[in-house]
């Protein structure tokens, strides 16, 4: 019997990680024809229990608009714009990130999408592991897309290129002709 296909849902925060996933996310959305839900959850700085020491629902509302324009770049960024050839759903949840994943990949017919962050050691002895959690919880199929790494020594040459290097070979010709005429 063939399983019910759900959406796609894919955890989105504007790291190199979660627009990785943002890409594969799209990718899975594309070669299946479902639905791509992005999710950008969002809590107050200090947490809720902080917040509720001392509420304002004014700063509340720039915090979500904050949000809001976080998504719409990681969009900008991960995919270069809001994809057309994609049913789309964009949501900003004010949540904790695992939590707010789990909620919405509900259902067992869904793919849940997330970022694996950093391999290294330290890193995850000082950041709690929304991917973690979500491998822990979820009711459906996660994808832990693993973060995109620069070949050794490839940040400082990209360091040193200037604008004319990506140039193709016809143009560079064609600059360096215009200016032995001058």
């Amino acid at each position: 019997m063939a399983e019910k296909q759900g959406r796609v849902v894919v955890g989105v925060g504007g790291s190199d990680g979660s627009l990785a996933a943002l890409r594969r996310a799209a990718f899975e959305a594309r070669r299946s024809n479902r639905l791509l839900v992005a999710v950008l959850a969002w809590s107050p700085p200090g947490g809720e229990a902080g917040y509720r020491r001392a509420p304002c629902p004014q700063l509340a509302k720039v915090w979500e608009e904050n949000a809001v324009e976080r998504l719409r770049t990681a969009f900008d960024e991960g995919l270069g714009g809001r994809p057309g050839d994609l049913r789309l759903q964009p949501m900003v949840i004010r949540a904790e990130a695992g939590y707010a994943l789990c909620s919405t990949a509900d259902d067992p017919g869904d793919l849940l999408v997330v970022g694996a962050g950093r391999r290294g050691a330290l890193a995850r002895l000082t950041r709690a592991g929304v991917s973690r959690f979500v491998l822990a919880h979820a009711v459906c199929p996660v994808l832990a897309v693993p973060p995109v790494v620069a070949p050794r020594g490839a940040e400082r040459a990209l360091r040193r290129l200037e604008p004319e290097d990506f140039l193709s070979m016809e143009c560079r010709l064609a600059t360096a002709s215009g200016s032995d005429a001058a």
